[in-house]
């Protein structure tokens, strides 16, 4: 079975253009595995690969839902192993990147039975979200799961509430309730994009100034326009929230640049520090001149080793 391949790493690392360069050397097909380029419409300030670039090199799983269609982990889990399944029937490396580590979690060790929701304990969560603000119900969660507490942004209304639902229903914290059922189909080799802080923390504010320039702010516009409650997954995405009040005459926007840049930053972290608890065949440094080489040789042994000695460098 063709092995596939993981690129992960923290917004802003540079997986896209790596991918990009495997694509170049390799017979790759690209699965994007990221929670917010699944929905349509939220393409600039998620730094989504425009529609040129994806009709040069394809990538599955982005604009598969309109924003207030539901997605989960589950979800993903099923769409990404029918994708790896029709790239090994075309006889291509299945070539998985992004940087939601739940999604990656739930590929690879399948997906637990965790108990549904209770509506009515879920609306009192709801009321008390509202009325103290969700940062409030997050200080709560991290009192009674600080390990699951630190993966979940404090703004971040679905998980905090499912958190402290299963913990409310069972007594025990999310982390020790997860039960990973499944195994990953074949070989799941994994590269981690590990950059220096003050780096990543550069590439994050230039991306955010070429997203400006790119015309973000008019596709909060237009995202403002629709009939999309503000309450779902994406329309909190980072950046989004950030930039919202700005239009909405509540900050300047100054205020709310720096606002998104912090949130940004805080994003990396959390998924920097959920990376750390991934096992992992290869560590790169994207901001290493040798970076690209040292991905397209290892990518290379790993393919020979699996006895596909003929996808070597430009061998398709």
């Amino acid at each position: 079975m063709i092995p596939a391949i993981a690129l992960m790493g923290p917004t802003a690392s540079g997986k896209t253009a790596l991918a990009l360069l495997l694509a170049d050397a390799f017979p790759v097909d690209i699965i994007s595995v990221d929670s917010v380029l699944v929905y349509r419409h939220f393409d600039i300030g998620t730094a989504k690969p425009d529609r040129d670039l994806r009709a040069r090199y394809p990538h599955a799983l982005v604009d598969i839902r309109e924003p207030d269609q539901p997605y989960s982990a589950g979800s993903f889990r099923e769409d990404a192993l029918a994708e790896i399944a029709a790239a090994r029937g075309r006889g291509r490396i299945p070539l998985l990147v992004g940087g939601s580590g739940l999604y990656f979690r739930a590929l690879e060790r399948g997906i637990g039975v965790l108990p549904t929701a209770d509506p009515q304990f879920r609306q009192c969560l709801s009321e008390e979200g509202a009325a103290l603000g969700w940062p409030a119900l997050h200080q709560r969660l991290a009192a009674l799961d600080p390990v699951t507490a630190a993966q979940i942004a404090a703004h971040d209304r679905q998980r905090i509430q499912r958190a402290l639902e299963l913990i409310h229903h069972t007594g025990k914290p999310l982390a020790g309730q997860r039960r990973w059922q499944g195994e990953f189909p074949g070989t799941l080799r994994k590269i981690i994009l590990q950059g220096p802080r003050g780096w990543l923390h550069q590439r994050i504010e230039q991306r955010l100034q070429a997203m400006l320039a790119a015309g973000f702010l008019d596709e909060l516009r237009h995202l403002q326009a629709q009939p999309y409650a503000p309450e779902l997954p994406a329309m909190r995405a980072v950046g989004y929230r950030q930039l919202m009040p700005y239009l909405e005459g509540l900050c300047p926007l100054p205020e709310a640049l720096t606002a998104a840049a912090a949130a940004t930053r805080q994003l990396a972290k959390r998924q920097e520090t959920w990376l750390r608890q991934e096992s992992c065949d290869l560590y790169l440094d994207p901001s290493d001149k040798m970076a690209a080489n040292r991905l397209c040789v290892a990518v290379g042994d790993w393919l020979a080793a699996a006895g596909y000695p003929h996808f070597g460098l430009c061998g398709h």
